[in-house]
Formats: structure tokens, sequence, C-alpha cells
């Protein structure tokens, strides 16, 4: 059997034994076929903007509008989505002042090159662009409360906005349940002290808070009232197959667009788990897999069907490193991921520390299995810092593996590990 593993913008080579390949799990959303230029697809779900006015009728009389837009970590083609919504607010009003803010949520902010790399030069040159900061304090404003209890502070401009809008694009998550929507504002334009108050170490445990979960999802019922507080009133949403390209798109009221493209990709994304001795993932290439932090979330799908003690091995290219120094230290100067893990069930929601929700997760994993991360070679003494173990190409991480495991051990492939719901 060979497989393809997505690597940075390239891919990894897998071949093994059929005979000791329990399954290959693959999203089906290469199935999904749509005659359509992605420009018209966008075009054509603004067009039916479900449960809501159209975009255009929202923009009339309002003096100021912002479109929330996806930052440097989304795949989110932004090009074939943000011109075609400036342009229907200024056909409804062409004297609406618009703003751009980038939801960085709790990610380093977006650089001007990035910004032109996924708005194109001319929206970077023309627009109000403003980047989301979710520690300057200064630039949130408190607007109510979370059903969590904690305090909803979110970026002032979103907050003071007329009209309130977003685009996103919807995929699985590892512990929102789904990704678009409401994640637009929580954690996208919040402050630190919401997401880290959404992020809770109790709420993140919840069994629950898992990929392709949004009923009784605790993280989710927190966004779905944040979006709600701030007033979100239209996004655009769209649905990417492998090759990053708009298959899909649902327009309109922020909760029931978003509800109907989560049920329209559930039936592509989902998949029974396969147990095996060894689970092979990959992180969906670049920008997913540009660091370890982002990693996590493939590895969620492959401990779902690793056992109890079975072997991960992740590919990653993780060109921008660890992707959070808190989350680098947490697991570089813990004793060992149980020990961490134990403490962070301790900690009380008002005490949630930066990362800790990403630290929480893999420090879980870690206590049952044995990570292999095949990533550049400048990552190696990161990687072991980390607690899991380095591998310099597949072959040999499949080699270290059969060591642990036994030479007929099983696999089960799951090569973009993000883009499936691993169900048991």
């Amino acid at each position: 059997m060979i497989s393809k593993i997505p690597y940075g913008n390239t891919e990894l080579t897998l071949e093994l034994p059929d005979e000791q390949v329990s399954g290959v799990l693959n999203s089906n959303i290469g199935n999904l076929q749509n005659d359509q230029t992605e420009d018209d697809i966008v075009k054509a779900a603004m067009a039916k903007h479900l449960g809501s006015a159209s975009l255009k009728e929202l923009a009339k009389d309002k003096k100021t509008a912002v479109i929330i837009i996806s930052d440097h970590t989304r795949p989110v083609p932004s090009k074939h989505i943000i011109p075609f919504m400036l342009e229907e607010m200024r056909e409804g009003n062409p004297d609406i002042d618009i703003t751009l803010l980038v939801a960085t949520g709790f990610h380093r902010g977006t650089t001007p090159d990035e910004l032109v790399s996924k708005l194109g030069q001319k929206i970077v040159d023309e627009e109000k662009i403003a980047v989301h900061d979710s520690s300057n304090a200064d630039e949130n404003v408190k607007i109510g409360v979370l059903p969590s209890g904690a305090d909803l502070i979110i970026n002032r401009l979103a907050a003071e906005a007329d009209l309130l809008v977003s685009e996103g694009f919807i995929e699985p998550h590892f512990f929102a349940g789904f990704s678009g929507g409401r994640k637009s504002v929580l954690p996208g334009v919040s402050d630190r002290v919401t997401v880290l108050g959404n992020h809770c170490s109790k709420f993140i445990a919840s069994p629950y808070a898992r990929t392709g979960i949004l009923e009784n999802n605790p993280i989710h019922t927190d966004m779905k009232s944040a979006a709600k507080q701030a007033g979100l009133q239209y996004i655009v949403n769209v649905i990417i197959d492998e090759e990053k390209r708009v298959v899909m798109a649902f327009a309109g009221d922020p909760f029931i667009a978003h509800e109907a493209g989560c049920e329209f990709l559930k039936q592509y994304c989902r998949v029974k788990a396969v147990p095996a001795d060894i689970v092979i993932t990959g992180n969906g290439g670049a920008p997913l897999d540009q660091n370890m932090y982002q990693c996590v979330k493939s590895m969620t799908a492959a401990e779902a069907s690793a056992g109890d003690d079975g072997v991960i091995i992740l590919c990653a290219e993780c060109l921008d490193g660890t992707g959070g120094d808190g989350f680098y230290r947490a697991m570089r100067d813990c004793e060992s991921a149980r020990a961490l893990f134990e403490n962070i069930m301790t900690i009380p929601q008002n005490q949630t520390q930066p990362d800790q929700w990403e630290y929480q997760i893999l420090a879980r994993i870690l206590s049952k299995h044995t990570v292999l991360y095949v990533t550049r070679p400048e990552m190696k003494d990161i990687v072991t810092e980390m607690k899991m173990t380095y591998a310099p190409d597949l072959d040999t991480a499949v080699k270290m593996a059969k060591e642990i495991k036994g030479e007929n051990a099983s696999f089960t492939v799951i090569p973009n590990g993000i883009a499936v719901i691993v169900e048991q």
C-alpha cells in the first residue's frame, strides 16, 4: 500500500505491506464535485443568504462596518470571499466605513506580507485593516458575561461597529467541534481574559469537547453566546478540498448558515475508528502544519485509533517552530506528561494559563502514547524537550515504531488528521 501524507507544500510517500494495514481513514471531501468557479460558489451562497437579509440590505443606513477576517494560520481563501463582501456592502451603502479586522485569537499578529498573500495587494493597499491583539487591554472592551461565567471582552472595533460580519471556513475542530461561524468572535477577536476563561481545563476535558461535536459542548456554548452578544449579523463560510479550493459555501445568519455548513460537512468527514498498533497522520500540509501548536489537532485523530498504548507517527514541517512559547515551556519543563496533565486538572477557570488547552491535550495524548515526530532537523532538540521522539524521515519513523510494537505491528493511516471526524 502506498499513501501520500501532506507535509508543508509537498507530500511524504508512505509504503507499507498491505497485510499490515488495518485501514486508511480519508475525508471524502475530494468526492464533492462543483462545476462552478470558486468565485461563483461564494456569490451563489451570498445570493441565498440563509436566515437573514442580504449583506446589501444589512449595510443600508449603517455608518461603520467591521468584517472579521481569518489570520495567517487558517487556509481561508479570502481572495474569493472578501472582494464580494466589500462589493455588496458598498452596493447597499456606498459611504459605509469598512474595516477588515484580522482575527488572530491567541496567535501572533499577522504580518504585512501574510496579509498580501491572503488578501492580495489591491485590498491591502486600498482597505482599512486592523490586526487584533488579545493582550492589548486598551483595544478591547467588556460587553457582557459568558455562560461559563467568564467576562466577554472583545476588540473595540468589533464592539462598536454598526454592522459586524465575518468570513471563515468550516472544518472539524478538535475541541470546538467545528471551526467557522461563531469562532470569528471567540477566540478570533476576544481578549485574552475571555479566551482563557473559555479554554479552561474543565471544558477541554469534557467528553463533548471533541471533534465534530457541538451539542452539549461547553466551549461551543460560550462561543455561540459571544457571537450573539457581539451582534455578529452575517457570515460567509466556505468548505475547502484537499487542494484548499472552495467547493461549497454558506452565507447568511451566523448560526443558521454555520449549522447548515457543519451538517453538510459531516457527511464527508465522518470515518470509523480502526484500532491499530501504529497510527500515522499529518496535519494537512501548509499552512496548517506550520507549527507544533497547530499539529496537536491531528494527533487527536490518531489518538482515536491508537488504542490504549499505540504509537503515533506525526508528519509536519513546522516552519514556524513551536507556535507558542508557553506551550513549548510547559512541555519542556514538566517532570512528565502525566504529571503535567494531572496538575492542569487542578487549575480553576480564572487561573487558566496561556496555551494551557494545547498542552493539556498533548499531555493527555502523551500520557498514553509514544509520539514519533517527523519534521525538519532543526526541530530535533525541541521535539525531544517536549517529551516526544524525533524522526528524520517517515521510513525511519516506521522502523522505530516497529521496534516498539513489533515487526508485524498493524497500521492505520490518516493522511490528513484534521480533515476527519474519527468516531468510535
